[in-house]
C-alpha cells in the first residue's frame, strides 16, 4: 500500500504538470464608423469538438449564425462583452477594444491559466496571456471567439437599422462605405456613431 506522503507528492505532481483551461480572444468592430467594439472570449471543450472553426471573415454569414450556436452548446463557457460608441470615443478605439476583451475574459464562468489573443495588444489581465498575430486562423479558441463576437455585433447592426433605417447599417454594418458616408452627408450623425472617427467628425462642425 502506498504511503500517504508518496500520495501528496503524486498528486502534488500532477496538479503541477497540468496546464489548465486556455481561453481564446477576439473582437469584431474596431473599423466601423458606428456602434460598439464586441470581444468574446471562449473555452473550448476537447472532448465536443466543432468541425468547421475558422477566422470569421472568411465564413458566410449562414455558416457563422450555425458556428454561433453550436459553440454556445458546446464550448464549455463563453463570454461577450463590450466597450460603447460612447467608451469608444473617451479612450480612443484600441483602449475601448481592449476594455471589451478584459471584460469578456472577466465574464467567463471559468477561469482560464493562459488566455490567447488575436493581434499583437494585450489587455490587463490577471492571468498569463499570450498575442497572437492571425490568431483567428491559427487558433481554434479564437476563431471561435472572432465568430461570436462578429455574429454579435451583426445582430447589433440590424437592430440599429431597425432604428435607423435611412443609413443601411444591415448592409455596410458600420463600415465606411460610400453609401454609409452619403448617409451621413444626408442626415447627420445617429446617437451610435463614434462621434470622434474623422467622417462623422466632418458632419458634426
Amino acid at each position: 500500500m502506498r504511503s500517504k506522503k508518496f500520495l501528496h507528492a503524486e498528486q502534488a505532481k500532477l496538479s503541477w504538470d497540468t496546464p489548465g483551461l486556455t481561453a481564446g480572444v477576439d473582437e469584431a468592430g474596431r473599423g466601423p464608423l458606428a456602434g460598439p467594439v464586441v470581444a468574446a472570449a471562449v473555452i473550448l471543450d476537447d472532448r465536443r469538438p466543432i468541425q468547421g472553426l475558422a477566422d470569421s471573415k472568411v465564413l458566410t454569414a449562414k455558416r457563422r449564425e450555425q458556428l454561433f450556436e453550436e459553440i454556445r452548446a458546446k464550448a464549455l463557457c463563453c463570454s461577450i462583452a463590450q466597450a460603447s460608441a460612447e467608451e469608444v470615443d473617451q479612450i480612443n478605439i484600441l483602449q475601448a477594444t481592449l476594455l471589451a476583451m478584459r471584460r469578456a475574459v472577466e465574464g467567463l464562468r471559468l477561469k482560464p491559466t493562459l488566455v490567447l489573443v488575436d493581434g499583437n495588444r494585450l489587455p490587463v489581465l490577471t492571468m498569463r496571456a499570450e498575442a497572437i498575430v492571425k490568431g483567428d486562423s491559427k487558433v481554434q479558441a479564437i476563431s471561435a471567439a472572432s465568430i461570436l463576437a462578429k455574429v454579435t455585433r451583426d445582430r447589433w447592426c440590424a437592430e440599429l437599422d431597425a432604428l435607423y433605417p435611412q443609413y443601411g447599417f444591415a448592409g455596410h454594418k458600420g463600415y465606411g462605405t460610400a453609401e454609409h458616408l452619403a448617409a451621413l452627408q444626408a442626415h447627420g450623425a445617429c446617437p451610435q456613431h463614434r462621434k470622434t472617427f474623422a467622417p462623422v467628425a466632418k458632419v458634426l462642425v
